[in-house]
């Protein structure tokens, strides 16, 4: 038995073509189209690229400011003409009539027009308010004194020294006037240094109740 001849491409073209033209038009036009899709759609496939994945990334939180610390009261001291010589605390923002207020007010004798009552005032300061008539200012109205001690006699705290003051630091002592000023001076040069704040009772014109008014204000120590 002879072999049987394998077909050639080009009988298989042949075939196809022969089997091609006994189809209908319609069947062919459908054939066609369904190939030409499907070679796109591989197309496509062959060519699609999945989207870039997209990172949302988290603004950083706007940091809390930190609150502002409340300022400490400052410490002022006042003496000379009002009601009540002292120490007093007051807020950092305080301005001298306000502390005038806290000392009870002006006394009758004092010398207002001299008082500026807008100055705003600083942790330590001095403020003197002097006697009417008194044209020459012993010491600035309003001082403020650096951390050791401002001057012979008188204390970076504010007090007056007995045993250095001078006459017109004296003078700023509730009940102190020129005269008493002047015997504390000859009895401080007389007798020595005083030993104690309440040696000054011996000066003449110096009893218990002036003594009293300005046991606060004076120190014996440096």
């Amino acid at each position: 038995m002879d072999e049987e001849k394998k077909p050639d491409r080009g009988d298989l073209i042949t075939r196809g073509i022969a089997l091609l033209s006994t189809l209908p038009l319609g069947t062919l036009f459908v054939s066609g189209t369904i190939m030409f899709l499907l070679g796109l759609g591989l197309n496509s496939w062959q060519t699609w690229q999945p989207p870039a994945e997209i990172h949302f990334v988290p603004a950083e939180p706007t940091p809390t400011p930190l609150p502002t610390p409340t300022p400490e009261p400052i410490s002022i001291f006042i003496n000379g003409e009002v009601a009540e010589p002292g120490i007093y605390q007051l807020p950092y923002d305080s301005r001298v009539q306000e502390l005038i207020q806290l000392a009870g007010g002006f006394t009758a004798e004092a010398f207002v027009d001299v008082v500026n009552l807008a100055q705003p005032l600083t942790d330590g300061m001095h403020v003197h308010v002097p006697a009417e008539g008194n044209e020459q200012v012993a010491i600035p109205l309003v001082s403020t004194p650096p951390s050791t001690t401002k001057s012979d006699g008188q204390m970076a705290d504010g007090l007056i020294n007995l045993n250095t003051a001078t006459q017109s630091q004296l003078e700023t002592l509730p009940g102190v006037g020129p005269s008493t000023a002047e015997k504390i001076l000859v009895y401080r040069e007389d007798n020595g240094p005083f030993q104690s704040i309440e040696a000054v009772m011996d000066v003449s014109g110096i009893g218990p109740a002036k003594f009293e008014k300005m046991a606060e204000f004076i120190t014996i120590n440096e």
